[in-house]
């Protein structure tokens, strides 16, 4: 199914006017990361990872799954543009579990204008996720619903750091250069094949709350509303549906509880 404006705001429960406003992207950026959760199993389950508008719309507004950053920010890209806003694919390089040296860009995230201002927009980046778009703007604290953010020079890349209880945390660096869809193609394939990929060993679902909480999973740990490690495959399956409102029932895009317990970790 291509992008159909009413089945996505019903999909994250926008009811505003669809007008390209900074207002706008405030709510629909907010909207959608309280509603589709940030995970990987399709990663876990070795599937193919398309990204394609069809099969991203599919997944993750149809069938009710969620994504990570490739399918996440696809799909936001394509409801601002059909709102009327300029948006851009960019490219980060992760540093937040990378070691030192320089990484590959592997992160999509947009870059969006509105009356001149820039503005950074990102729904796709797990239990950090910006749950507000930054103005592309340095050395000034930017709070969010779920955190307070800062953009910063780095070598003539930005870098952009969450606050912390003893200090900045970098999460990632990127430039301004402009990317397609070829390039996400390969990045993707990389992150979800490549044999060390933590794409490919590691459970990892996000799902913010409009109060300001975060659920997320890693592995067995579930933490939000409390911390606490499941100990059985068919409690972690039931978490995926009741706490993070994943649908696994798709004919294309479900899950069965077998197919989880095979690759759920230990």
């Amino acid at each position: 199914m291509t992008f159909d404006r009413q089945t996505y705001f019903a999909r994250i429960g926008f009811h505003g006017e669809a007008v390209p406003t900074l207002e706008t992207l405030q709510h629909i950026h907010l909207l959608h990361t309280c509603s589709i959760p940030f995970e990987n199993l399709d990663a876990l389950l070795g599937r193919t990872i398309r990204l394609e508008l069809d099969n991203v719309f599919e997944k993750l507004v149809v069938a009710g799954r969620g994504g990570y950053c490739y399918e996440q920010n696809a799909l936001l890209r394509a409801a601002l543009e059909d709102i009327g806003f300029g948006v851009e694919d960019l490219a980060a390089r992760v540093l937040i579990t990378q070691p030192p040296e320089m990484p590959a860009r592997t992160h999509r995230l947009l870059l969006v204008t509105i009356n001149k201002q820039r503005y950074l927009a990102d729904v796709g980046f797990g239990g950090k996720t910006l749950t507000s778009p930054l103005r592309l703007e340095t050395d000034v604290e930017q709070p969010t619903a779920h955190g307070v953010y800062r953009l910063t020079h780095l070598d003539g890349d930005y870098l952009l750091s969450i606050k912390q209880q003893d200090g900045w945390m970098p999460l990632y660096r990127f430039d301004l250069q402009p990317q397609y869809f070829s390039d996400f193609q390969v990045a993707n394939h990389y992150v979800s094949t490549w044999p060390e990929s933590h794409f490919r060993h590691h459970l990892m679902l996000c799902l913010h709350k409009p109060d300001g909480t975060t659920l997320t999973l890693s592995n067995r740990q579930f933490s939000g509303e409390q911390r606490e490690d499941m100990a059985d495959e068919r409690a972690v399956y039931q978490l995926l549906q009741e706490k993070f409102g994943l649908r696994l029932d798709h004919e294309q895009y479900g899950i069965s509880f077998d197919e989880f317990a095979s690759i759920c970790p230990k």
